[in-house]
C-alpha cells in the first residue's frame, strides 16, 4: 500500500479522497489554490501546498507545480479525483515518468477511452454499437459537411470532455458556427483541448451509465447501472439513482455485458463508467469516463463498496479479491446534486459567502460536501456544493427520504438547486421513474410559459 498520496483536486472529491485514504492508513497531500485557501480538504489533509491564483489553468491544471509539489513531498502516487486532470493520458505520464503512480487506467488506455471520438473506434472494434458520428473535426467546413451527412440536430462534443463541458446541439446547419466556436472555446479553457467531434443527436433517449473496476491481473466486473437522464440544458446531470427504474431485463443485461467487454477488450484497470443513449430497446455506447464518477456515491450505497478505496487498492497492485458473482445490488439509491445556482435563471452559477449551512442526517442519508457556514464560493469552479444521497429498500422509500432531507437541508447566502430538485422529485414522471433527459428542459419551458 501507498505511504503517501497528493490528491490533485478540490472541493468535496478531495476530502472525499482524504477520507478514504486516511481508513487505509495512508498520508495525504493536499493541493489548493489561493482562492480555496480555506477549503476543508485543506484543512483535513496531513500537508497541504498553495499551487497558484485562483483560475484553473494556473492551479488545478498546473502541471509542473503540481508535480514539483508531490516530489518535494515525497509521495508515492496521485489521486486525480474527477475533472482537472483526471482523463489526461499526457498526465497520467508525466507521473510515471517521476516515479509516481497515477491512481487510475493506464496512460494508454486514457488515450484510447478518455479520449471520447478515439473510444467510439475502439468501441466498434469490440462490438459495441456506438451513436453514428464522426472522429475529430479539423475545421468548421469539415463539421458542416458532416451535419449534412448526419442530418439535423446533430451534438457537438469535446473529445476531452465531460461534465457537459464543449457540448452543443446544433438544430440547423444556420447555427453550427457559432456552435462549433463556442464549443471548441469551453473546451479549451476547460480542459486545455478544444478539439471536438460530431454525433447524431438522439431526441430525448434516457442517459445510462455502467460502473465498472478492474485490476492488473485480469479482473474485472461491472457495479450494476445508474440513470443519469435528470439534466439541464446545459447536458450536466442534476439528479442520479441506482439501479435505473423502469428498465427491461433484456436492456439491462445488454448494458452489463457491453460494458465488461469495452473493459475486457482494452484491458481496462481501476474504475471507469461506461456511458450510454437508451431509447426504447436501443442502446448505443457514447463515451467512457476513465475516471470516479461524482455520482458514485449512489453505486458505493447500492452495493456496499467503497470505490475510491478501491481506485487506491487497485492502483497499489492489489487484486479485486471478488468476482462479478460476489456483487448483489441491494435497495435503492439517489443523489441530489446541491449547486450554488439559480433554477429560476437557467441554473446561472452564483458566487458568494455562506451565511449558514445545515445539511441533513438521519438513516438513509449520506452528504458530500466540503462547505460549511462561513464559507466562500468562489468564481471559477463547478457550482456544485455537495452532494445529499438517499438510501432506501425500495425506489419509494429513498424518495421519500430525499424528500425529507430536502427540506431539512439549509444553505443561505447563494441561490441553490434544492428547490428545483424538489420540485422534480414531486413530478408524476420522477415518481414513476418515466423520464428522459429531455423532461427537465420540458419542465423549465412550461414553467417559463406558466
Amino acid at each position: 500500500m501507498f505511504k503517501k498520496v497528493l490528491i490533485a483536486n478540490r472541493g468535496e472529491i478531495a476530502l472525499r479522497i482524504n477520507r478514504a485514504c486516511q481508513e487505509l492508513g495512508v498520508r495525504t497531500v493536499a493541493i489548493f489554490s489561493e482562492a480555496d485557501r480555506q477549503s476543508l480538504h485543506v484543512r483535513q489533509a496531513d500537508e497541504a501546498f498553495c499551487v497558484g491564483p485562483g483560475p484553473v489553468p494556473h492551479s488545478y491544471l498546473n502541471i509542473p507545480n503540481i508535480i514539483s509539489t508531490a516530489l518535494v513531498t515525497k509521495c508515492d502516487a496521485i489521486h486525480p479525483g474527477y475533472g482537472f486532470l483526471s482523463e489526461s493520458a499526457r498526465f497520467a505520464s508525466i507521473c510515471a515518468d517521476h516515479g509516481l503512480t497515477f491512481i487510475g487506467p493506464k496512460p494508454h488506455v486514457i488515450a484510447a477511452m478518455g479520449d471520447k471520438a478515439t473510444a467510439k473506434r475502439v468501441m466498434k472494434d469490440a462490438g459495441v454499437a456506438t451513436t453514428p458520428g464522426t472522429d475529430i473535426l479539423s475545421s468548421v467546413d469539415e463539421a458542416r459537411r458532416a451535419a449534412k451527412k448526419l442530418g439535423c440536430p446533430v451534438l457537438l462534443k469535446a473529445t476531452a470532455g465531460g461534465g457537459g463541458k464543449g457540448m452543443r446541439v446544433v438544430a440547423q446547419l444556420d447555427d453550427l458556427e457559432r456552435a462549433y466556436a463556442g464549443a471548441t472555446a469551453e473546451a479549451e479553457a476547460s480542459f486545455k483541448d478544444g478539439r471536438l467531434y460530431m454525433e447524431k443527436l438522439i431526441v430525448d433517449p434516457r442517459h445510462i451509465e455502467v460502473q465498472v473496476l478492474g485490476d492488473d491481473f485480469g479482473n474485472v466486473v461491472q457495479l450494476g447501472e445508474r440513470d443519469c437522464s435528470m439534466q439541464k440544458p446545459s447536458h450536466q446531470k442534476l439528479i442520479e439513482e441506482a439501479p435505473a427504474a423502469n428498465l427491461s431485463g433484456k436492456v439491462r443485461k445488454h448494458l452489463h455485458d457491453m460494458a465488461l467487454r469495452a473493459c475486457k477488450h482494452v484491458g481496462y484497470t481501476n474504475a471507469g463508467t461506461l456511458e450510454f443513449l437508451v431509447s426504447g430497446d436501443d442502446v448505443y455506447f457514447m463515451e467512457m469516463n476513465t475516471r470516479i464518477q461524482v455520482e458514485h456515491p449512489v453505486t458505493e450505497m447500492v452495493y456496499g463498496i467503497d470505490l475510491v478505496k478501491e481506485q487506491i487498492r487497485i492502483a497499489a497492485g492489489e487484486t479485486l479479491g471478488y468476482g462479478q458473482s460476489d456483487l448483489v445490488a441491494r435497495g435503492h439509491a439517489i443523489e441530489c446534486r446541491i449547486n450554488a445556482e439559480d433554477s429560476r435563471n437557467n441554473f446561472a452559477p452564483q458566487a458568494g459567502t455562506l451565511a449558514k449551512v445545515m445539511f441533513p442526517g438521519g438513516p438513509g442519508i449520506r452528504v458530500d460536501t466540503a462547505v460549511y457556514s462561513g464559507a466562500s464560493i468562489p468564481p471559477y469552479y463547478d457550482s456544485m456544493m455537495a452532494k445529499v444521497v438517499a438510501y432506501g429498500d425500495t425506489r419509494d422509500a429513498a424518495i421519500a427520504r430525499m424528500d425529507r432531507a430536502l427540506r431539512e437541508t439549509v444553505v443561505e447566502g447563494v441561490n441553490t438547486t434544492v428547490a428545483a430538485c424538489l420540485e422534480i422529485l414531486a413530478t408524476r414522471e420522477f415518481r414513476e421513474g418515466r423520464y428522459d433527459i429531455g423532461f427537465l428542459p420540458r419542465l423549465m419551458a412550461a414553467a417559463a410559459v406558466g
